[in-house]
């Protein structure tokens, strides 16, 4: 199997200030333990490019986009008006490359140069909405790239899994009538931003293709894997998808100062596995992992291990299933 591989310094660029837990440090901590481990040789390079205004628009408004980058480029904002989105002078070019190279990766998959991706960018994205950043999110990178691969790759459905400790409101909000878009949730509940209940599933075209499964403070692996594997499995037996994306967070890790989960390193490579499994069953194998969360630099680095290294099945990453 061959893996690719998202990792610019230009990601490091977007500045949220300091004591801001989404922060440079966060790439820089994923490079360390993908050099440490010896893998960057064994992955694809995928090169990184700014995602057009037009793409960006495949999941945001016009207006939206236009006002991200007044605010930041020509008017120097620290915080974007649409909430609690802290930026730098160079958080537009930052997220554009970011959202670019999700969609470089996406090119990459369905051009059968790589099977599947892991795609380690900043700011994260899920918690954009078509027209509101929050949340840390500028962009919502796997919005576009769903959007992109129908679009362009002529891809019919689309699996979006998302294992953020947080609910990804925005890509749930984008795709909630939307049926050719499955979107998937496990997260912390009541915790920010409060939305996901399991009620939630859709409405018009897109009902029934929004599961979300909401689980408390202190959820460990048992109750994640029964939502993948009883509530995620079953449903993708009739949903059959094209190509999965993750919004991969790793704030659900144990420890994590953002978070109330206590997901293991090797829990992370267990449900890769499931979701290559998936893959293989219904999309060629064609899978794009994208980073949203993980707040603990130390922890990020070892959850990545696991998760890259069962993407790429190397290492030794086994599961305890207790």
């Amino acid at each position: 199997m061959v893996t690719g591989l998202l990792l610019d310094a230009r990601f490091e660029a977007h500045e949220t200030g300091p004591g801001h837990p989404e922060s440079p440090g966060r790439i820089r901590a994923v490079a360390r333990a993908l050099s440490g481990a010896g893998w960057t040789d064994d992955l694809v390079s995928i090169p990184a490019r700014e995602a057009s205004v037009e793409e960006l628009c495949l999941a945001h408004e016009p207006a939206y986009v236009e006002l991200v980058r007044r605010e930041i480029v020509d008017e120097g904002r620290r915080r974007l008006s649409t909430g609690d989105t802290e930026v730098g002078p160079d958080s537009y070019m930052a997220a554009r490359v970011a959202t670019g190279g999700v969609l470089s990766a996406v090119d990459a998959v369905m051009a059968g140069q790589v099977r599947n991706a892991f795609c380690a960018i900043r700011p994260p994205g899920h918690h954009a909405t078509a027209n509101r950043g929050m949340g840390f999110c500028l962009f919502n990178h796997v919005a576009v790239a769903a959007r992109y691969a129908q679009r362009k790759h002529g891809i019919g459905r689309v699996l979006i899994v998302d294992w953020d400790v947080h609910h990804g409101n925005g890509t749930h909000e984008i795709f909630y009538g939307d049926g050719s878009v499955f979107y998937f949730s496990t997260h912390q509940h009541p915790w920010y931003p409060g939305t996901g209940l399991a009620g939630e599933t859709g409405i018009g075209a897109g009902k029934g293709t929004t599961l979300n499964c909401p689980l408390p403070a202190g959820t460990m692996m048992e109750a994640v894997r029964d939502a993948f594997r009883n509530r995620l499995l079953p449903a993708m037996e009739n949903f059959r998808p094209e190509l999965i994306v993750i919004s991969a967070g790793f704030d659900a890790r144990h420890g994590d100062p953002l978070g109330g989960f206590l997901l293991r390193d090797e829990d992370f490579g267990e449900l890769t596995r499931i979701l290559l499994d998936l893959a293989d069953k219904f999309a060629k194998g064609r899978l794009i992992s994208v980073l949203e969360g993980g707040y603990d630099l130390a922890g990020l680095g070892q959850a990545v291990l696991a998760h890259v290294g069962a993407l790429a099945r190397v290492g030794s990453v086994t599961s305890d299933t207790r």
